[in-house]
């Protein structure tokens, strides 16, 4: 899927193209609703900066941030919103994949644990911790 397939909302999220159209290949969601349940769920995770550094290791590359939580931090966030198994599964895939990726490109040794859950957040709203 090109990148100008995507839904207009896509280019608003912090999660690569790629990551998104090959979500939706690999599995029973379409783009569209990936699209806009992520485009939900990463409203409010903007929110959640703070929570999440003091609690989690995290990179930042690009304007995106990611953290390198687990899976009691991600059902925090979806537990608010009624996702079925796919959607759900979907939506934490791609968070998941895209933190890999972010953790790959800034980190010489990347080291990402199999148990751990990816949450990937823009920063242009984080709070500046020093």
């Amino acid at each position: 899927m090109a990148s100008d397939d995507l839904p207009e909302d896509a280019g608003d999220l912090p999660i690569p193209d790629s990551v998104l159209s090959g979500t939706a290949d690999r599995t029973d969601v379409s783009i569209e609703t990936l699209v806009d349940t992520l485009v939900v769920l990463d409203a409010d995770l903007r929110g959640r900066h703070s929570a999440y550094e003091a609690n989690y290791e995290y990179v930042t590359v690009d304007g995106t941030r990611a953290y390198l939580a687990d899976s009691e931090a991600w059902e925090a966030v979806v537990s608010e919103f009624d996702l079925n198994g796919d959607l759900e599964s979907a939506a934490r895939r791609a968070h998941t994949e895209s933190a890999t990726l972010l953790v790959d490109r800034s980190v010489e040794n990347p080291q990402v644990a199999e148990d751990t859950v990816g949450i990937v957040v823009g920063v242009d709203t984080a709070e500046v911790m020093g």
